[in-house]
């Protein structure tokens, strides 16, 4: 069976100047089996045709969030409330599962100091390996192409090469022929190319990092997510916060 695996991130991943409101830098992976992310694709299609009236609307956590751009609609409170509503059902309908990593800015700058690597990096490291282990549980033939999303060509070409030395020299817990063996394709997605899968990896990005940032405020969004978070071992693999 084919998978798919769309990652985005929610933060700024630069060290040099970290934003005390938001001192945090997540990635979050979700992981699609092939029919069922056509099945995702047609539902997401369906809800911005229903409040649209076109597909061609992205869907952005945060410009939803401050109701920007085509989301001024939800100023409306009957609107928000039905469009959260069908949100919400798209999400828990579609079968996938969340995989992330989190960096705590200020705290691996005090750790690593001028050794810190690029956060960026370091969370795409612990989300390939883990989807190589979750890959595994699922289907010991099944196969995975990952979409990531655009950032800048100098940003890209330093996490391409990054991705190539995991795959070619493996990491401390997954050689380098389970990468070669699972992963059939590895490419960037532009904002403009409408992707379905790294807009919903979006969506998920921002309730995680929100449960971590603080666990004590009521995050509906995340509890709906928590089923779909990466167990192993009774373990929720999600929770790996660098350092």
């Amino acid at each position: 069976m084919k998978y798919y695996f769309y990652i985005d991130e929610t933060g700024d991943h630069g060290l040099t100047s970290i934003n005390e409101d938001f001192p945090y830098f997540l990635l979050c992976g979700i992981l699609v089996r092939e029919d069922h992310a056509n099945l995702m694709n047609g539902d997401i299609k369906a809800l911005k045709q229903k409040y649209f009236q076109t597909d061609a609307v992205i869907l952005h956590s945060r410009d939803i969030r401050k109701c920007n751009g085509p989301f001024q609609i939800l100023f409306d409170l009957e609107v928000k409330k039905s469009f959260y509503n069908d949100l919400n059902t798209v999400i828990n309908k579609t079968p996938f599962t969340v995989i992330s990593a989190a960096i705590k800015k200020e705290d691996f700058l005090k750790r690593y100091g001028v050794t810190a690597h690029n956060p960026y990096q370091v969370t795409l490291s612990y989300v390939l390996e883990r989807l190589i282990f979750c890959i595994d549980g699922l289907d010991k033939n099944g196969t995975v192409e990952i979409m990531i999303e655009k950032r800048g060509k100098k940003e890209d070409k330093d996490l391409l090469q990054h991705y190539n030395r995991i795959v070619d020299s493996g990491t401390y817990y997954v050689k380098s022929d389970r990468f070669q063996n699972r992963i059939q394709w590895f490419d960037f997605r532009g904002k403009k190319e409408n992707d379905s899968g790294i807009q919903l990896a979006d969506l998920c990005a921002y309730p995680i990092v929100s449960s971590i940032r603080d666990p004590n405020i009521p995050n509906p969004a995340f509890n709906l997510l928590k089923p779909k978070i990466y167990c192993y071992e009774n373990k929720l693999f999600w929770l790996k916060i660098f350092p």
